[in-house]
This record gives structure tokens, C-alpha cells and sequence, in this order.
């Protein structure tokens, strides 16, 4: 088994109120990405926010559950289609850490999420701008507004760090 190295972040404290609110929902994001380090998954973090709240959280959980599927968007796009017992969730901004891959990136098309925030691109495996863009295949009905809010580079080091961790 590999062993977990310290995570050498700290969390953001949730309880201020920031000017920004795609600042204050990305740092919610990048704390549910240290729970997922701290449980030795690859540290990305999701949250989904409706009218101003944060209606769910996750962070990966692949390793966890011994489940390639257990994502940190996924997880939350389970979540909510079961509590609304309804798979459309149009009233959704997602923020996560990390540009989702082609799996997250497909559900989130089929889910109707209509923003995504993210932490940072993916230019190896990221669908919604970093290596492709599922907003420019001219055969989907959908389009997901993407914007960046990279905590002035702290998702990206987050995920460096962690790699770098794992690879020495």
C-alpha cells in the first residue's frame, strides 16, 4: 500500500463571507479536495450550488470504494438526481478543482448543469476546454458555461503537489 504524504495545505474557513462568491464556492471546492488527499484518493473537490447554497458537496472517492466511477462530480450528480428524484439539474453550478474528464464531462451534458467554475484546465483529460471541447461538437443540444477560478493558482499546486508527492 502507498503511503499517504502530509498535506502540507490548510482549509479554507468556511464561515467568512467573501465579496466573491466564485471565490468563497472554489475554496469550499478545494476543502472538499483536501479530504480527498487526507483519504488518499487524488485530491479533487466538487460543490454544487442552487440560488446562492451549497446543495452538495463531494471529493474523489475511487480508491475508497474501489470504484473508477466514484468521482467528486459524479458522486454529487448522483446525489441530487436521487434527493430531486429528477436526472435534470438545471438550477446547478457546479465549482471543481480540476477540469472534469470525459466521464464527468458527458454526465454533467446529460445532466443539463448549466455553469461549471473550475479550479484549473486538464490538458490531458479535461472535456470542457482543457484537451477538448465538448461545447464546440456540433451534434450535442446542450452547452455548459465554463469559467476559471483558480484561487490565484492553488488548485493547480494542489494537484502538483500531490503528484509530486506520490512520484519521489
Amino acid at each position: 500500500m502507498v503511503s499517504i504524504p502530509p498535506c502540507p495545505f490548510a482549509p479554507f474557513d468556511e464561515t467568512l463571507s467573501l465579496d466573491n462568491p466564485h471565490c468563497y464556492f472554489m475554496q469550499c471546492a478545494f476543502n472538499e479536495a483536501l479530504k480527498a488527499w487526507k483519504s488518499g484518493e487524488i485530491p479533487i473537490g466538487c460543490i454544487a450550488v442552487s440560488n446562492g447554497k451549497i446543495v452538495a458537496r463531494s471529493h474523489n472517492l475511487v480508491e475508497t470504494n474501489h470504484d473508477a466511477t466514484q468521482h467528486a462530480e459524479l458522486n454529487i450528480l448522483r446525489t441530487l438526481s436521487q434527493q430531486r428524484n429528477n436526472w435534470r439539474l438545471t438550477d446547478i453550478t457546479l465549482y471543481v478543482t480540476k477540469e472534469p474528464c470525459p466521464m464527468c464531462s458527458g454526465a454533467i451534458y446529460k445532466a443539463r448543469i448549466p455553469m461549471v467554475i473550475l479550479g484549473v484546465f486538464d490538458n490531458q483529460q479535461g472535456c470542457l476546454g482543457g484537451r477538448l471541447d465538448f461545447n464546440q461538437h456540433v451534434h450535442l443540444n446542450h452547452t455548459v458555461s465554463i469559467q476559471l477560478e483558480s484561487l490565484d493558482g492553488l488548485c493547480e499546486k494542489l494537484l502538483l503537489t500531490f503528484f509530486t508527492s506520490r512520484r519521489t
